[in-house]
């Protein structure tokens, strides 16, 4: 069993179980791919994909055990390279941040702006996608960090911290009736149509769970997973839009009004992830700093080193999170 045929069935597996694409990406032949993989699985016993013709169909149930611990000795091999270059040169490398575009529209820019700016050597890269695509990238190795509010919980091999707590605001047209009223209420808001985020998304089950606690059932006319979409709609007069407080812009949105609704809905948490056992370089805890000030270095070890969700929740219960 070589290195090199693991890599192969863990490329494959996150291909697609398109070994075409699988060797362009890894910049060898298809032909070269597919024998090896034969070669494995003659070696092993066991099918690790089954065929129609030429092509893989699906993962066999060996496969999915099989991958799976391909997936561990993949990220041990990462983890070994990570410490070669932080002896070597500590300032140069790569980190891949998964997140929403809420996070990355939003609130990261000025973080990596000054990241950049003091680490032009280190080469970011920004993934965008659902809750779920963010933790399952951060779970399998294609992302170091996972940022979020919804779904990293799901995924029992993710270190989860909590980073801010941030709530939302309620956007009308300027005139609107709503903006006539001296105390906002979740009834007052449910008699209009509204405009908001795509359940899963950004604090969305806190936005559900306000509205069925007061037996209340709102008109969703519309969802989009981009904050920037939803205003949009609200200004066309689609309805009344539910977003993050920290989507407005004073200056873009002017012509927009955003009404608090800090006391209508529970204040969500925003968290920064990473899979269990990765090796954290220097440039990387200054990332997870700068991103939340109260998640020193010394804060993530303790992290990092805890056994169950348990304690990494014990850990954090003492601290006063900020509020975006």
């Amino acid at each position: 069993m070589k290195l090199q045929q693991l890599r192969y069935i863990w490329e494959v597996s996150h291909h697609g179980l398109n070994v075409s694409a699988t060797a362009q990406s890894l910049y060898t032949s298809q032909p070269g791919i597919s024998k090896q993989i034969r070669l494995l699985e003659d070696e092993l016993g066991v099918e690790i994909f089954s065929r129609s013709g030429k092509h893989l169909t699906r993962i066999t149930p060996a496969g999915e055990a099989i991958l799976k611990t391909a997936g561990e000795i993949m990220r041990k091999v990462e983890n070994i390279k990570q410490v070669a270059q932080e002896f070597s040169n500590d300032r140069r490398g790569s980190l891949d941040i998964a997140t929403t575009h809420t996070q990355a529209r939003y609130v990261l820019p000025g973080i990596i702006k000054n990241f950049v700016t003091n680490y032009p050597e280190v080469s970011l890269h920004m993934h965008q996608g659902t809750p779920m695509q963010i933790s399952e990238m951060a779970a399998d190795g294609t992302a170091d960090f996972a940022i979020a509010t919804e779904a990293l919980e799901l995924f029992s091999d993710l270190i989860m911290m909590p980073a801010y707590r941030w709530n939302r605001c309620i956007l009308v047209p300027q005139g609107h009736a709503l903006c006539q009223l001296s105390e906002l209420t979740l009834e007052d808001v449910a008699k209009h149509s509204i405009v908001t985020y795509v359940f899963g998304f950004t604090g969305r089950s806190k936005l559900d769970d306000a509205f069925l606690e007061k037996g209340l059932s709102p008109k969703i006319v519309f969802t989009a997973t981009d904050a920037d979409v939803i205003k949009t709609y609200v200004r066309l007069g689609l309805g009344v839009g539910i977003v993050a407080d920290m989507a407005i812009l004073e200056d873009d949105d002017s012509d927009l009004v955003a009404l608090d609704a800090s006391k209508l809905f529970k204040p969500s948490i925003a968290k920064i992830g990473f899979r269990k056992g990765i090796f954290l370089r220097g440039f990387m805890y200054e990332f997870i700093q700068k991103f939340a000030s109260h998640l020193t270095r010394d804060v993530v070890d303790k992290a990092a080193s805890t056994s169950s969700r348990a304690e990494v929740e014990e850990l954090f219960s003492h601290i006063e999170l900020p509020v975006y």
